[in-house]
This record gives C-alpha cells, sequence and structure tokens, in this order.
C-alpha cells in the first residue's frame, strides 16, 4: 500500500477556490429596462409585434433565473445556450430599431416631425443599444459570469483597470455586471474605448459596431430635432 507521492503533500492541504458569484438582479433589471423601453417604441421601430421581443426576452430570463436563480455561477451548456439566446435577441432587436430610425430620418417617419417624438424614440433606441451591447459584454468575456465566477483567465477578452494596474492588486477582482454597462454608456458617448481595453477580435469588433451605432442615432437624432426646432 502506497502513501501520497511527497509531491502532492501541499495539494492535500490547499483549500478549494472561492466561488466570486454575482448577484442575478443586476442582469435580470438590465432586461426588464430593455423590454420596457421595447414596449415604448413606435410600432414602425419595433422588430415584429409589440409583445414578441418582450415575451422572448422574458421566457429566456426566466429560464436563466429558474436554472441558476440567486448568484451567477451554474456552469451549464444549456443555461449557457439560453444566456447567449437571450443577448443575441437584445441585441438584434437594438439594431434593427437604429436603422429603422435612421431610414425614418433619411426617408421622413410619423416621429420625425416633433422633436419631442423624435427625442423620446431616439433615447429609448440608444438606450436599448446601451442595454444589449453591455449584456453582450457581460456574457461574451472570459466566458459569461459563471465562468469568470469560478477562475478568471490570464488574458481577459476585456482588460478593465484592476488587470492592467498590479499596484491595485486584484488577484480575486471579478467584474461585475455594473462594470459592463459603465462600458456599454462610454463607448456609446465617448465612440471610443476609456477606460477598458478590449484585446479579443471579437470585443473589438463589438466596440467598434456599438460606436457606430451610437454615432448614427445621436447625430442623426440630434441633428434632425435641431432643425425641427428652427
Amino acid at each position: 500500500m502506497t502513501g501520497p507521492h511527497p509531491s502532492d503533500a501541499g495539494n492535500l492541504h490547499e483549500p478549494p477556490q472561492a466561488v466570486y458569484g454575482e448577484a442575478r438582479w443586476p442582469m435580470a433589471g438590465a432586461v426588464v429596462t430593455a423590454a420596457v423601453l421595447t414596449l415604448l417604441l413606435p410600432d414602425d421601430l419595433r422588430l415584429g409585434p409589440r409583445w414578441a421581443l418582450p415575451l422572448v426576452e422574458g421566457l429566456l430570463l426566466v429560464v436563466l433565473i429558474a436554472g441558476d436563480p440567486g448568484r451567477i455561477s451554474r456552469r451549464s451548456a444549456t443555461l449557457r445556450a439560453a444566456s447567449i439566446a437571450l443577448v443575441g435577441v437584445l441585441a438584434c432587436g437594438a439594431i434593427w430599431s437604429t436603422f429603422q430610425l435612421v431610414d425614418d430620418l433619411v426617408h421622413g417617419g410619423s416621429e420625425t416631425n416633433s422633436a419631442d417624438a423624435l427625442l423620446q424614440a431616439g433615447g429609448s433606441v440608444w438606450a436599448s443599444t446601451v442595454l444589449a451591447f453591455s449584456l453582450l459584454y457581460f456574457e461574451l468575456d472570459s466566458g459569461g459570469a459563471a465562468a469568470r465566477a469560478h477562475c478568471m483567465p490570464p488574458t481577459p477578452a476585456l482588460a478593465f483597470p484592476q488587470h492592467l494596474s498590479p499596484e491595485l492588486n486584484a488577484t480575486h477582482w471579478r467584474p461585475r455586471y455594473i462594470d459592463y454597462l459603465y462600458l456599454g454608456f462610454t463607448n456609446a458617448t465617448a465612440f471610443s474605448p476609456t477606460d477598458v481595453m478590449p484585446l479579443a477580435p471579437w470585443a473589438k469588433i463589438a466596440m467598434a459596431v456599438q460606436s457606430a451605432v451610437s454615432l448614427l442615432i445621436l447625430g442623426l437624432v440630434i441633428a434632425r430635432a435641431v432643425n425641427v426646432l428652427v
């Protein structure tokens, strides 16, 4: 009968790796807010019937909450697929609304004749894109929230200041949804990275697309609103 190998002696006393699961409610709140914004959009700016996207988003959110309630820490292929599907629905809806709004601005739509209606519609579309892209970053960075709860990769797709500054001593730090929401907001207003650097190709493409979409919305909506007021 043989005992443990001497080289394994240290491993016998190593505590299990801590799980840094994030609360579910910030992400869920963002999805609910995006669904409400969809309901407030004019009919010609919405992808499908008024109830279609909010219903799909709500069902996918229920699946995620039922499968991993409380804190996001369960690694499951089914839940991962549901998360990506939810992000895909949100992103497609936001980008569709953006192009429909641009088309209305170019060719003249019902909401483009009133500055108040235009600013309301444009603000809803812009906020929807911020939420959609923040959830996209949240879900795709480092394998998603559940994967990040267990282990952070040596090189994340999105490098936050805590990753870039060793003096912060953020060994156990994990980005939360609020960090990705801040990223989505600043990228949509500055049209470029601020304090978060995209390292992976998909992150660079996603941030470039969001910047272009935001520039279209803000530039055209503000210009048209000023023209209507004048």
